[in-house]
């Protein structure tokens, strides 16, 4: 296939019987990927970013375990062990990529699906690491701007807007209030809104899907997203319709509630 076919809309398939392996991981460990990405693709040297190790049990050979250590040379405060859980069920799924001239090419098709977790002998570190993330994630740095026109040139109305914005005191008392509902809610950072769910779960173990979305004033819907894959939901019980943390995400919460 000739490399300007991308510019036609062609799809190179050239490596579509690839097998590759999808994996998702904590947040911590993608920043230190891609700051190491950085600073090699700089250098003509590729360092390894880590390794995968595969155990079998010759009792039970279709249980696979996998575990990854990461580079040694990683001087970011983290964890060097994770376990690798595999998904036996997915969707068929394949990757993509696209150059900056627009030529798309078919990566291969995913294989092995896995979500990363720190091991059980991290997760005390781990947790340490999360509080401080959400604790750095609570200071606001506001800022104040002094205006140097201070006539109020800038505080007037631009043109068009007369007469939309009434001076009459009881054409106020009219307008109607916006409902919560009704206001759009904007996404926080993916890692930021994980911190804050950690520290609302530190303060109460259980949480409804309203009372997260009031604390938090995120869309219930992407809330949802992290809430899957941090939270187990309670469909039966003396906490039924409520979320609490997996146990590998417990622990922290609770040593953190000792300190």
């Amino acid at each position: 296939m000739d490399e300007d076919q991308g510019h036609d809309g062609f799809l190179d398939m050239g490596k579509a019987d690839k097998s590759v392996w999808l994996m998702k991981c904590p947040v911590v460990v993608a920043r230190s990927w891609k700051n190491q990405a950085s600073s090699s693709s700089s250098s003509s040297d590729s360092q390894p970013l880590a390794k995968v190790v595969f155990s079998l049990d010759p009792l039970k050979p279709d249980e696979p375990q996998f575990t990854m250590e990461m580079d040694g040379s990683e001087t970011e405060r983290m964890p060097k062990s994770y376990t690798l859980n595999m998904f036996k069920d997915f969707l068929p799924m394949c990757v993509f990529s696209e150059t900056s001239q627009g030529a798309v090419a078919m990566e291969g098709k995913v294989e092995h699906k896995f979500d990363m977790k720190p091991h059980e002998e991290n997760i005390e570190e781990y947790g340490r690491l999360c509080r401080e993330r959400t604790n750095k994630s609570m200071i606001k740095n506001r800022q104040i701007q002094v205006i140097d026109n201070d006539r109020g040139v800038h505080m007037r109305p631009m043109p068009g807007m007369i007469g939309l914005i009434s001076s009459n005191p009881k054409d106020k008392k009219k307008t109607m209030p916006v409902k919560q509902s009704d206001v759009k809610r904007t996404r926080r950072d993916r890692g930021e809104l994980e911190d804050i769910m950690f520290k609302l779960f530190e303060r109460q173990p259980n949480w409804t899907l309203k009372q997260l979305v009031q604390e938090t004033d995120q869309p219930a819907q992407f809330l949802k997203e992290i809430l899957n894959e941090l939270c187990v939901y309670n469909k039966r019980g003396a906490n039924q319709g409520t979320y609490e943390l997996k146990p590998e995400y417990k622990k922290s919460a609770e040593d953190a509630a000792d300190e």
